[in-house]
């Protein structure tokens, strides 16, 4: 299973929010670039990165940072926040980006997806965040109406390559993923799905391995690492891939 350890930018700075307020957020010492850094020297091969300032904006506000860290680091990165266009795409894709996500644009317009997935073969992943099982937009601040399955059914066609999964009620909270509802997406999905929100410690990166479900391709870590309830050394342990 993939270990994506997570780096949110906002003002340049790694911040955490706590259920995507952003309102309710917590500022840590070590740059973006510094964390990546970190991340590498541990052995992780993947990485998780939001822009919180492209999440409000719908630009490519961070481009530069993440620019630095996969030249420097090598890592394989997936980028989500306020992506609203192909040409945001096509700047993260020659920045070196592994996977472009997708979320509120993509809910809001099924042919930006569709189109996204052609124009993008194998680039781009479906950011999917859930509420009480209906997907919440713009910065989780709406509710669409829809439920994440119905959702995922219309689309699970287009070529998305990879699904992350996120329990909003959980994100930042540290009380462990929504793996029964993250289970009924990957088995349902026609692509690798990723756990997002809510790891707490260890004992939650075990219980994504026993699911052992072979649509699960990896989790998501960001809070319990900064806040130190997981060390590096020891989730080192689980890297796999």
């Amino acid at each position: 299973m993939k270990i994506f350890p997570a780096i949110d930018i906002k003002n340049k700075k790694c911040v955490r929010l706590i259920k995507g307020d952003f309102d309710n957020k917590t500022e840590y010492e070590m740059s973006p670039v510094e964390q990546a850094g970190k991340y590498k020297e541990h052995g992780f091969k993947n990485l998780h990165i939001v822009d919180l300032d492209g999440a409000l904006s719908g630009e490519t506000v961070n481009i530069d940072i993440i620019e630095e860290i996969i030249a420097k680091f090598d890592l394989k990165v997936e980028v989500g926040g306020g992506v609203r266009n192909f040409d945001s795409i096509q700047k993260y894709y020659d920045s070196g980006v592994e996977k472009v996500i997708l979320g509120s644009a993509a809910i809001k317009d099924k042919n930006f997806l569709n189109e996204a997935c052609q124009k993008f073969p194998g680039k781009i992943a479906l950011g999917l965040d859930s509420k009480d099982g209906y997907l919440s937009v713009s910065g989780w601040k709406e509710n669409s109406n829809l439920t994440t399955l119905d959702f995922l059914k219309d689309v699970n066609d287009y070529g998305v390559s990879r699904l992350i999964f996120t329990d909003i009620n959980r994100d930042g909270m540290k009380i462990s993923p929504n793996f029964e509802e993250t289970e009924k997406v990957a088995n349902l999905s026609n692509c690798p799905v990723i756990i997002s929100g809510g790891v707490s410690s260890i004992d939650d990166i075990k219980k994504a391995r026993e699911l052992n479900n072979i649509n699960i391709e990896g989790i998501i870590v960001g809070k319990a690492i900064y806040d130190g309830d997981i060390k590096l050394d020891e989730l080192a342990k689980d890297i796999d891939a």
